[in-house]
């Protein structure tokens, strides 16, 4: 039977710091990718009416969906306050390699590598990193996607009692992944990196390959979780949990072990 507890602190786990590395490694690495290429598959998705959206995307539209697929994980096994704790490292890790890129493009070139290179070429793939509305959208879209994913899904397993796990995940990334795609574009819209004309477009595209990756790695979660759930003898849930993103969630937690 579950056991109620006060969770003063996150305690050890074998594996959340593991978990965290990914999902870190991923949101960086989705991050770079987003701005070093645009990809276009030649073709389009028709949807009801006469929209017709070319399937391009940039590089990281690929990767970011995985960053959900752990914040499922983590919030389906840890709980929400473990959760925010990594969404909120992960935002620390974006801040930090953005400030990175903005002093990179700050210090003098190398004249020989300016001329195979080139500061036009650096300010072009990786310049929207550091400064304008790329970066700002990225922070923001990625806030406010992970902490509704989080909490969806934290109030989704109490509720439904921790049956239909992929109800659940996909739930959740289906409201978190909308936030994310609308906040992303409409910031960088409006901060003139992309005309308002791909404003439906772009949040489309976006929108669909996410939820798509995040239905067809299902399988994956299944196996991370039950993996997890076993290797650290825990189950999370948040009862009575007061969410709050930027201060310790109070309440009680149950946890089956």
């Amino acid at each position: 039977m579950p056991s109620s507890a006060h969770q003063a602190e996150i305690p050890h786990f074998r594996f959340l710091d593991i978990v965290m590395a990914f999902f870190v490694t991923v949101l960086v690495v989705s991050n770079v990718a987003s701005s070093a290429k645009i990809v276009d598959l030649g073709f389009s998705i028709r949807f009801p009416g006469s929209l017709t959206v070319p399937l391009a995307f940039d590089g990281g539209t690929l990767l970011f969906p995985l960053s959900y697929v752990f914040g499922d994980i983590l919030t389906e096994v840890y709980g929400f306050r473990a959760s925010r704790r990594v969404i909120w490292t992960g935002f620390a890790a974006l801040v930090l390699s953005s400030l990175v890129f903005l002093l990179l493009r700050a210090l003098p070139a190398d004249p020989g590598w300016e001329e195979y290179a080139g500061s036009a070429a650096y300010d072009a793939i990786l310049g929207g990193m550091s400064t304008g509305g790329i970066a700002l959208a990225s922070l923001l879209g990625y806030w406010a996607g992970e902490f509704s994913n989080s909490v969806i899904l934290s109030r989704l397993k109490v509720l439904m009692g921790g049956k239909l796990l992929w109800v659940r995940t996909i739930g959740s990334t289906l409201a978190g992944e909308l936030l994310d795609s609308l906040v992303f574009v409409f910031i960088a819209s409006l901060t003139g990196v992309f005309g308002w004309e791909l404003f439906l477009s772009l949040t489309l595209t976006n929108y669909f390959l996410k939820c798509a990756i995040e239905v067809f790695m299902t399988p994956l979660t299944y196996a991370a979780v039950h993996f997890l759930k076993k290797g650290e003898g825990i189950d999370v849930y948040d009862r009575g949990l007061r969410y709050n993103p930027f201060f310790r969630p109070s309440g009680k937690i149950c946890r089956n072990t």
